[in-house]
């Protein structure tokens, strides 16, 4: 049984909402940074990208995760209003759990002390705020004051301690403790206030919000002291601040697209510094979140694109770091570059990766999304999604508008291309088969059972069917014609995937009960047996190079490798290699493997032979 150790992990992107800030935070003693996705808190180094940890112990999607202010512990809440505080040491290690919202919860922040946490969100009447004890979940005060959806609050981080709560009512309210009691509210802001942030000194705190305008306020008595400059103020919302380390600067990021760094007077004041521009303008780059972490400062695009700015240099262009959004449904390696891999999300995002140096650029297929199937040949990419089009475009490109393509009359379920024939290309719809030579269509026809999946042999003159009902059947192909030649039986649920050995000497099959087999070309016989040891439907399959490996990935989250040759005993498994399933697996040479899941993540896995 060869051993498998995680080498890479190309993260996903922080979760984005329409019209919300999103939330973002740091290691106070490193440049790690942690984010949310779906179930998942990402902890990233910002000095090395591909450095990745995921916890995905929460039962719903997270929405905010934050360092205790010793590093020691993360508390992490999510959308049902249950805060998990748990550390990184020695693995993933649960320290409490605690109901603390009846509703989703927005913000929440550690006590200087490490001894308390609050929390603010949403819930039924008045409980929209709490404080805690860390280790024992008991309430440290009362919070009245707000009558909608707290969306932020902050702990003074000095002694005397403070709490300011911030959300959709317009009022931003003060609070002194503990135990923590309701001291007066400030009704500054003429819309929703969207985020609170005390400077790491304590002597200040910001309040920014959809009106456009950032007040700031004196720390331990809650008085407005000043407001940033009007003159240069944002065009649209503000959905996110954060404070220099030295507490005299604090960088602001809104709906028009634009972050802006502010210097901070000891009157309160603002003034404009620089303002940071990056991406084309779209829509996708309204700024939604943003950081400033030590020489770091990040903004993050409403298309989950992350921008790092040198603090130190603010001249200096950006550092751009991309990937996926959503489930990362495929993933292809080239025979002639196996240093680049390209992934397919189901939001028609495509991204391009360098092996070891990570996000490399995308590919924005929005217009055709979801995408459903996804093939490539050299220098071109072939999909389809749920309409009845199949479509072509140039891999070197960053956008394809309107790229080329063909209406093959029926939903496609699968498509496969002859990689030695590159113009061809066999197309699966629910109860037949389209034969393509670039967008012509060459023939269309009825097969008579409902297909699931489809493969074409490297020359195209082979074509693989499977069926709902678990048959493979096997046609030779001339010019437009089909003729079938034989039926296989041996799965016994649906067809889920079908690929050729690269030496085109076999061909292996996977269904949604679970099973793989690995078939003998020319006679038909079964060559590896007894492929049963996923607990859930096969999602994906792929050989390694040389034709002597297999790998499945599958819903249980685990990807399996086998090798031809050896007892099915011998086989290698990834254990939750990907939280919610794998739905890609790539093999980029005989000693290492990459995956891909519903978790937005792609993985590369270094195989050690025993």
């Amino acid at each position: 049984m060869a051993q498998v150790h995680l080498s890479e992990t190309y993260a996903c992107v922080p979760s984005t909402e329409r019209g919300r800030g999103i939330l973002i935070s740091g290691d106070p003693k490193s440049n790690n940074i942690l984010y949310c996705n779906g179930r998942s808190v990402i902890i990233r180094n910002l000095d090395n990208p591909q450095s990745v940890d995921v916890y995905g112990e929460h039962a719903y999607p997270v929405t905010v995760a934050r360092y205790s202010p010793n590093a020691e512990w993360i508390a992490s809440a999510d959308i049902s209003g249950i805060v998990r505080i748990w550390g990184t040491h020695n693995g993933f290690v649960l320290k409490n759990e605690f109901k603390v919202l009846s509703g989703r919860i927005d913000d929440l922040q550690w006590s200087p002390d490490n001894l308390r946490i609050v929390a603010s969100g949403d819930g039924k009447g008045k409980s929209l705020v709490r404080a805690f004890m860390w280790d024992s979940g008991s309430t440290v005060g009362e919070f009245d004051g707000h009558s909608r959806r707290v969306l932020s609050c902050a702990f003074k981080p000095s002694r005397p301690y403070r709490i300011v709560t911030c959300g959709e009512d317009f009022l931003v309210n003060f609070y002194e403790g503990p135990p923590f009691k309701f001291k007066h509210s400030q009704r500054e802001h003429t819309n929703y206030v969207n985020c609170v942030r005390f400077s790491p000194d304590g002597s200040k705190f910001i309040t920014v919000g959809s009106d456009k305008k950032g007040m700031v306020y004196e720390g331990k008595t809650g008085e407005k002291l000043g407001e940033l400059s009007a003159q240069d103020a944002h065009q649209g919302s503000i959905y996110a601040v954060s404070w220099s380390p030295d507490s005299k600067k604090v960088l602001t990021v809104s709906a028009d697209k634009s972050a802006k760094v502010w210097e901070i007077s000891e009157d309160g004041n603002g003034k404009l510094i620089k303002e940071l521009t990056s991406g084309s303008g779209g829509t996708e780059d309204m700024l939604v979140g943003c950081l400033w972490q030590n020489d770091y400062i990040i903004t993050i695009t409403l298309g989950g694109v992350i921008n790092l700015y040198t603090a130190s240099d603010l001249e200096k262009p950006p550092r751009t770091i991309s990937g996926h959004l959503k489930n990362v449904s495929a993933l292809i390696m080239f025979k002639s570059d196996k240093s680049m891999v390209l992934s397919c999300s189901y939001d028609g995002v495509i991204v391009k990766w360098i092996r070891g140096a990570g996000y490399s650029g995308k590919i924005n297929m929005k217009d055709h999304a979801p995408i459903k199937c996804f093939a490539a040949v050299e220098g071109e990419i072939i999909l389809s999604g749920f309409n009845n089009e199949v479509w072509r475009a140039p891999i070197y490109t960053d956008e394809c508008g309107p790229a080329e393509h063909v209406d093959v009359g029926s939903q496609p379920k699968d498509l496969s291309v002859a990689i030695n024939a590159p113009e061809v290309v066999l197309v699966a719809t629910e109860s037949g088969a389209v034969l393509l030579s670039g967008l012509k269509v060459l023939s269309c026809i009825d097969l008579g059972f409902t297909v699931t999946a489809c493969a074409i042999s490297p020359d195209g003159t082979e074509a693989i069917f499977g069926g709902q009902d678990g048959k493979l059947h096997i046609y030779s192909v001339t010019g437009d014609t089909l003729t079938e030649e034989v039926v296989l039986e041996k799965h016994r649920g649906a067809i889920t995937v079908i690929h050729y050995a690269p030496d085109v000497s076999m061909f292996a099959s996977g269904d949604a009960n679970r099973e793989a087999v690995v078939w003998d070309r020319s006679t038909k016989e079964v060559k590896l047996n007894n492929m049963l040891y996923h607990t859930a439907r096969i999602n994906c399959l792929t050989w390694s190079p040389d034709s002597t490996m297999v790998a499945t990935g599958s819903l249980d989250t685990s990807v399996i490798i086998y090798e031809l040759g050896k007892p099915t005993s011998a086989r290698t498994t990834i254990k939750a290699a990907h939280l919610g399933g794998v739905y890609g697996v790539a093999f980029a040479d005989e000693c290492s493997i990459l995956s891909s899941g519903e978790d937005g993540c792609v993985r590369q896995w270094t195989i050690t032979p025993q």
